[in-house]
């Protein structure tokens, strides 16, 4: 090993003095912020050069080392013509700029300027930057001779297959003209392109997906292969969230900012929250991608022994010292307490069924006596030790689970918040696993788009939240008119339907008379168009005697749910065994008490931690879905919602 060490050496030394000794290097100490596309710029020299004297700087620079830079009598070992002069300039960065403000500006396209600036890619535009302006006509790593040659200075991350599309050539073509590229394709490396200028990328009225067409198709194959790719894309509608801005709205749905301001005129004027963009159909809608529902229990771990905690508000003093109520009259009447009691329950079958399954989980349950104001949270954590628990399930109320999440985020313990909706303050290690009311409205919307649907409205005025909802978070629904007299228009409904589509009639309404207007025109309109009714919220008039249940399954009446309406073969096991220990049905919150309890303890005995489980899985047990998403401002939400559907066999199943 010293020897291959010393032979190592030796030889990189004796390169180094060589390369002195001929004076085609000089050093350079890199500043901080520094590129090594912005320092072989400034000394006319290739990337490539550089990193051949400085292998390490391919990881990365690090700010005051010295690199050897080759001189301008070193860089004729490349032999390649002379380039054109390429300047370049600075510019930086003020407040409420955005990228395409800048490439406008000075007139480069947004491939170029993240070339010259590859930071852009992962840290975006942000104030007080100080960016490398590329010549306005060739980017900054594409060289032209004198004789109308075309050279590429390879970039980091870049691949033969992009490189090709980017010059309008293949593959093969590419190798044939660099032959030390057909193995590997170092970074820095000068390509030669020979005689093809970048190609220009059009955006049409109709958005055709992109065609990289090389001469005039000799034959018929060549024709329909030509005809095959210029399909048309259809389109479908989003909306702008919090944070958004032109730069991650064109990497998110893969395509330039010039084709989006094609697409939406109005993001000339900058990106505002609630704009509602057109879009190609093909790319998500969604911001981030689904989580993938897995079955942890393939991978279960059980050399190490895990800790989990139950802080459940009993309340214990209090019964013990009401000497009015007796315990039974006492259960009767409180309704928390009840809760309380079924989720326990539920949560003993769980911790029964891990045991039976040898999970290495050790299990202790606290009374955390907490009511909304007050709790005896923080007194508990400190004289049980619970930092060195590895996850804690509750407090209930969601200011003492806070509370919790405080005191133990020094050693990111997982509080997972069993019951509460409130959205409350960030910490890391807060999972909140009741799905918010907007994101429960948010899937079912989601879900319609997926299906390319067309989603219209029929509100009733005095459902003022959802109108104010759908106005705000789903603009380009539209709402169907109203007569004169305050009745609903069924002309205005059927209207509104597109043929060839799904065509979703999403109903908010108590009001009979309006529920039966709006099923009629909608079974009407059936021989004509696909209908489907949709509900966003539980509505008790649907479950009178004056709607029909049979016309409710005709339009298989859709909505969504936090949980499962359809008892699956995982919840009637459960059911069972709960029956037998407790001679009851589980209610919801026995049931919630079982499937969170079970879910956590699975997610324990994994060969990660806790939240990487959350980060790369989703889950299903029972009645309810887990799949926890990291919220911007800090901590875990969980986006599991069922969109269910009557069935025309009576039954309630889940949409695919």
């Amino acid at each position: 090993m010293m020897k291959y060490f010393f032979a190592i050496y030796i030889t990189v030394f004796l390169f180094t003095a060589n390369v002195f000794s001929q004076g085609k290097a000089i050093t350079h100490k890199v500043e901080k912020g520094e590129t090594i596309y912005q320092i072989a710029q400034k000394y006319k020299v290739t990337p490539f050069d550089i990193y051949q004297l400085n292998p390490d700087a391919q990881s990365g620079l690090k700010p005051n080392s010295v690199l050897l830079i080759p001189n301008k009598s070193g860089k004729q070992i490349l032999s390649v013509p002379t380039k054109t002069n390429v300047q370049s300039q600075s510019h930086d960065v003020i407040a409420k700029e955005t990228l395409y403000g800048i490439e406008k500006k000075y007139g480069i396209s947004d491939e170029d300027l993240k070339r010259a600036n590859p930071f852009l890619e992962n840290e975006g535009l942000q104030i007080g930057q100080t960016l490398t302006i590329p010549s306005k006509n060739t980017p900054n790593n594409t060289v032209v001779d004198h004789d109308k040659f075309i050279y590429h200075d390879v970039l980091a991350k870049e691949t033969k297959y992009s490189i090709a599309k980017k010059y309008g050539i293949s593959i093969q073509e590419l190798e044939k003209r660099n032959p030390e590229v057909v193995d590997n394709l170092p970074i820095g490396y000068r390509l030669i392109i020979k005689g093809m200028a970048p190609k220009a990328e059009k955006v049409t009225e109709k958005v055709l997906e992109k065609v990289t067409v090389k001469a005039e198709p000799k034959g018929e194959k060549e024709k329909q292969d030509l005809k095959k790719a210029l399909t048309i894309v259809e389109y479908i509608s989003y909306e702008v969230k919090p944070k958004e801005t032109l730069y991650s709205l064109s990497k998110m749905f893969e395509m330039t900012q010039e084709e989006l301001i094609a697409l939406n005129p109005e993001l000339i004027e900058g990106v505002e929250i609630g704009m509602v963009l057109k879009v190609p159909s093909k790319v998500p809608v969604s911001i981030e991608d689904k989580k993938e529902y897995k079955l942890l229990s393939e991978k279960v771990i059980y050399s190490n022994r895990k800790r989990m905690v139950l802080l459940l508000p009993f309340n214990m003093a209090n019964i013990e010292s009401d000497t009015i109520n007796s315990t039974f009259t006492r259960l009767k009447k409180d309704k928390f307490l009840n809760m309380t009691l079924d989720f326990y329950a539920g949560a003993l079958i769980a911790i029964d069924s891990a045991k039976t399954l040898g999970y290495p989980i050790d299990v202790d349950i606290y009374d955390s006596r907490e009511t909304k104001n007050s709790s005896e949270v923080a007194s508990i954590i400190q004289n049980r030790n619970l930092v060195n628990a590895n996850a804690i399930i509750g407090p209930f109320y969601q200011s003492n689970a806070e509370t919790a999440a405080q005191l133990l985020s020094v050693n990111n313990v997982p509080v997972i918040s069993p019951l509460s909706k409130d959205v409350g303050n960030p910490y890391g290690n807060l999972y909140q696993t009741i799905p918010t009311n907007e994101v429960i409205k948010g899937a079912m919307f989601d879900y319609m788009r997926s299906n390319n649907g067309n989603i219209i409205a029929v509100v009733d005025k005095k459902k003022e939240s959802i109108v104010q909802y759908i106005k705000q978070y789903q603009k380009e629904v539209p709402f169907v008119a109203f007569k004169d007299n305050g009745s609903l228009s069924a002309e205005s409904l059927k209207s509104m339907l597109v043929k060839d589509k799904l065509n979703y009639v999403v109903m908010e309404t108590g009001n009979t008379w309006m529920i039966k207007t709006t099923i009629a025109a909608m079974l009407s309109s059936m021989p004509a168009y696909q209908v489907q009714l949709v509900i966003l919220e539980p509505n008790e008039t649907l479950d009178t005697d004056e709607i029909k249940y049979l016309n409710l399954t005709k339009l298989k009446l859709m909505y969504p749910s936090v949980t499962s309406d359809y008892v699956s073969p995982e919840a009637a096991i459960f059911e069972k065994k709960y029956r037998k220990v407790n001679n009851i049905f589980p209610s919801d919150y026995a049931t919630r008490g079982f499937d969170l309890t079970f879910d956590t303890m699975i997610r324990l005995v994994q060969n990660k931690s806790f939240e990487d489980t959350v980060n790369s899985a989703a889950t299903k047990r029972g009645e309810n879905k887990f799949e926890y998403y990291k919220k911007e401002d800090g901590g875990y939400t969980n986006k599991g919602v069922f969109i269910l559907y009557y069935d025309t066999d009576m039954t309630i199943k889940e949409a695919n």
